[in-house]
């Protein structure tokens, strides 16, 4: 007897979603059964992740993002809903790293960093919030009273790495507001949980791992090898769904060990 979790009838919307592990956790999702609001900056790359999804069966809907603009936020959720229905899974994913040393970083590297990890997942969660909230509330309708809030943190919030300080402090915080916000809002059935992965062999950052200093890294690893976007897909899935009601403010990490 197999046991399956179906996301058939939600809708789920994916920052971050035109590489990386935005663009498998939309395929992931989309694969499940959701259907997928893909959303970035980058244009040509959500409509080719669209294409590729709908190739394989599945809905998706493309619409700009830029977190760190309010009003594009505001804009982009209120798009969203209009074309697809109302959110009920949001997967925070948009983030930026800069790779520093603590007395190198500027303001506008930190700006930078923050403003995207930190104020830009925070209302980008909470213009999807007062949705749910109001559904929950009966003042709009839904066909899920609640949510599910997964936000995209990272073992460096856990553990700080050398040369990581500002991305570090950052990934804190988002772990940090998770929590907070499964306090605040799990009372209206939205769960909000954090993952946090290791290092991840993904597009951006897979030359890396090819250069002496990435081998190197790698040789620190628990067990000397990185892990891969499809290594959280059980955990996305799970936290995206129904079945998942009791797991509110939990930070589950997928990082091999490396955090211990």
């Amino acid at each position: 007897m197999a046991y399956t979790i179906e996301l058939s009838g939600r809708v789920a919307l994916v920052t971050g979603a035109s590489s990386g592990l935005g663009w498998r956790f939309a395929e992931v999702l989309a694969q499940a059964g959701a259907a997928v609001v893909l959303s970035g900056r980058r244009m040509e790359r959500l409509k080719e992740l669209r294409a590729r999804i709908e190739g394989q069966g599945g809905d998706a809907h493309v619409v700009e993002l830029d977190v760190t603009d309010s009003a594009s936020i505001r804009a982009a959720v209120a798009h969203a809903e209009t074309e697809m229905g109302p959110i009920d899974i949001l997967v925070n994913n948009a983030g930026i790293s800069a790779q520093q040393k603590l007395l190198d970083a500027t303001p506008e590297d930190f700006d930078d960093v923050f403003g995207t990890n930190v104020r830009g997942a925070f209302f980008v969660a909470q213009e999807v919030a007062r949705r749910m909230v109001a559904r929950s509330l009966g003042v709009t309708p839904g066909t899920w009273a609640g949510g599910r809030i997964i936000n995209v943190a990272s073992v460096a919030g856990l553990r700080v790495i050398p040369k990581l300080g500002v991305y570090a402090m950052s990934k804190a915080a988002v772990i940090h507001m998770t929590r907070a916000m499964a306090v605040e809002w799990g009372k209206y059935g939205i769960n909000v949980n954090a993952i946090c992965p290791g290092y991840i062999d993904t597009e951006m950052n897979h030359h890396h791992w090819q250069t002496e200093a990435g081998q190197r890294l790698m040789q620190m690893l628990p067990r000397k090898r990185l892990g891969k976007p499809e290594d959280l897909d059980a955990m996305l899935v799970m936290l995206a769904s129904g079945q998942s009601s009791l797991v509110n403010g939990a930070i589950l990490t997928a990082d091999d060990g490396f955090g211990i």
